[in-house]
């Protein structure tokens, strides 16, 4: 019996060709604005088009990247771990193709709405809280989808669940309820309703989503992702199960805690800031226990690196984590957030977790899922070109930041022999430009890969349905 006759797997199917897309779409629009701050006169282009302004791009950028291409490859993943590591289907088809289909729904919205000025600030929001209540059904249907599946499994021949399903439950459960919290709203007609939250209560809510947003969805979930398709493309069990269930529950348990770090030196009480420091930098412990111990599963496989382009995505992926899980807590202490606070460095912080970590694992894992899918290989020639230019393209990009972060927080910060500031704001803006110019041509390398790894997908999955059609007939 094939792959595709013992699980449900057209759907994750169609979630890795969306995640891929929306991949192409997000970098994209990305590289646009980067260039916009490079070369402001592509904003000064679009004043009687608003829509292609950077303040109203920047959020569509983030949405696409982060909930369109992240969103989808999650819940390809998710659908497709929870069938092979509890031996069976979906617990519903039909649930799961409401999950694409509204899913995919509130993504369409999102790009319609963000550039015409229609989103959600603290004093009221335009056509948000109806997209509110989709985004909800269909993170519930996702939800209780996976925990059914898990549940339906025959448990003589599954006793017990695999790490990576409590990963992706982790993460589902906390952010239907950072979700839930956040977006707490009184609607006031159709199209209108007001935040409950106001003030440093409304910066304290808004940091406890946005970094756990990042420390659920885009960690947690992620590491899922890593715990399944690590050991299964490197064909070796995970180095240590135990060490992967302590890394679960301290992040569990940890990262909950996270946000107050993001507001140091604003109104936010100082204790709050330095609990939040406190525990970031305690949380560089699980995280890389974690990374460890995803690496030394390639003990004895290390010589796969020289040939398997998909393992190299996922092994890559760990050790831009495993940086990003030491900056971000070091970014978090007093001393180093007075100068990082506000400057590209933060911005550099994000990209090598986003493109270093999220894209190079994501990625690894739905090459992985195509070729096991279809039973069939991808074009190596088109996989190390994507591996080699995101790679070259997410180094410049933050090399780019961090150069351009800590200038800005030093040229900010220094005085002359008076007392008064060395520099005005333009002039440091000014001294950004061959940083920014840096960073957007690393933008391009990472939209080309982007291409490259659609091109791959459509074409393999194009040619692998064309070969599998005529034996299907024969059957049927």
């Amino acid at each position: 019996m094939s792959l595709t006759q013992r699980y449900d797997l057209k759907v994750v199917k169609w979630f890795i060709v969306m995640a891929s897309i929306y991949l192409v779409i997000g970098t994209a629009i990305g590289l646009y604005i980067a260039s916009e701050l490079a070369w402001p006169f592509l904003n000064d282009l679009n004043t009687d088009l608003p829509y292609f302004q950077f303040g109203r791009l920047r959020p569509l950028h983030t949405n696409t990247v982060i909930f369109a291409f992240g969103g989808s490859a999650l819940m390809a993943s998710a659908f497709y771990i929870v069938q092979r590591t509890n031996q069976t289907k979906l617990w519903s088809n039909k649930m799961a193709w409401f999950t694409f289909w509204s899913w995919n729904l509130v993504i369409v919205l999102a790009i319609i709405t963000l550039p015409l000025g229609l989103t959600q600030n603290k004093e009221y929001a335009e056509l948000e809280w109806p997209i509110d209540i989709i985004i909800t059904l269909a993170w519930a249907s996702y939800l209780y989808n996976f925990i059914m599946t898990i549940h339906i499994r025959d448990r003589n021949k599954v006793p017990h669940v695999y790490v990576a399903n409590w990963f992706f439950m982790g993460m589902m459960v906390m952010v239907t309820y950072l979700h839930v919290v956040n977006n707490l709203s009184i609607p006031v007609g159709w199209f209108k309703s007001y935040s409950i939250y106001a003030g440093v209560q409304d910066a304290m809510i808004q940091w406890w989503w946005g970094h756990n947003a990042v420390g659920f969805f885009l960690t947690a979930g992620f590491l899922g992702m890593m715990y399944y398709f690590v050991p299964k493309q490197a064909q070796r069990p995970v180095y240590s199960y135990r060490l992967s269930v302590i890394h679960f529950w301290a992040l569990m348990f940890g990262y909950v805690w996270l946000g107050a770090h993001h507001l140091q030196y604003t109104a936010l009480p100082d204790w709050a800031g330095s609990l939040g420091a406190t525990i970031s930098l305690a949380m560089i412990i699980p995280s890389w226990g974690g990374a460890i111990n995803g690496m030394l599963t390639l003990s004895g496989a290390w010589d796969r690196l020289r040939e398997d382009y998909i393992l190299r995505f996922l092994i890559m992926s760990l050790a831009f984590y495993a940086m990003s899980a030491f900056e971000g807590p070091v970014m978090a202490s007093k001393t180093v957030n007075a100068l990082s606070h506000y400057t590209d460095w933060t911005i550099g912080h994000v990209h090598s977790g986003a493109l270093g970590w999220v894209l190079m694992v994501a990625a690894g894992s739905l090459y992985h899922m195509i070729e096991k899918i279809y039973n069939v290989r991808l074009s190596q020639k088109l996989l190390g070109f994507h591996f080699w230019v995101h790679t070259i393209g997410t180094v410049t990009y933050v090399v780019a930041m961090w150069v351009s972060g800590i200038m800005q927080g030093l040229m900010w910060r220094a005085y002359d022999e008076y007392g008064t500031l060395a520099y005005t704001f333009a002039e440091s803006v000014s001294a950004m430009h061959p940083y920014y110019v840096m960073r957007s041509a690393g933008g391009v390398l990472v939209v080309l890969g982007a291409i490259t790894m659609l091109i791959n997908i459509i074409i393999t999955i194009r040619k692998a349905e064309r070969e599998q059609a005529p034996s299907e007939v024969v059957t049927a």
